[in-house]
């Protein structure tokens, strides 16, 4: 295991993480890890763990630690949506060139339905888009 271990461990959870402190420095020369804070990066809160106050340092690691995450999560799921028109473009492919009238009968109404409600959700913020771009040129 690495020596130079970060002073700050986050515990990634579904809205955020739970920090804790890293310890090496002890008698028995083990790893500890302290928790010290709880963050939501929905809403920005971030609880210290116990009657604990936390530090102006232990602060801006977190918030630098959140905008991070965020910024991270944001690059994910625009990657996810690229991958979801890779994805539409090898089930035409293969509804195409491969799929068995059993398995067609299987999915087609699925996707249908779920490239019909994408179609109206993209069309209608394609025009609100449009819409505010005439706004501000008039």
């Amino acid at each position: 295991m690495s020596v130079n271990l970060p002073e700050y461990y986050f515990r990634v959870r579904e809205n955020g993480a739970f920090v804790f402190r890293v310890d090496t420095e002890n008698r028995q020369r083990r790893i500890e890890m302290d928790q010290i804070a709880a963050v939501n990066i929905r809403n920005g809160e971030i609880k210290p763990h116990g009657n604990r106050d936390l530090t102006p340092a232990e602060m801006q690691v977190i918030e630098d630690w959140m905008a991070e995450r965020v910024a991270l999560l944001a690059r994910r799921d625009i990657d996810d949506i690229h991958r979801a028109v890779d994805h539409l473009n090898l089930t035409t492919h293969w509804a195409q060139a491969r799929a068995t009238d059993e398995q067609l009968e299987n999915v087609t109404d699925a996707l249908l339905l779920a490239m019909h409600d994408l179609r109206s959700v993209l069309v209608r913020k394609k025009a609100e888009r449009l819409l505010a771009r005439g706004d501000q040129a008039g």
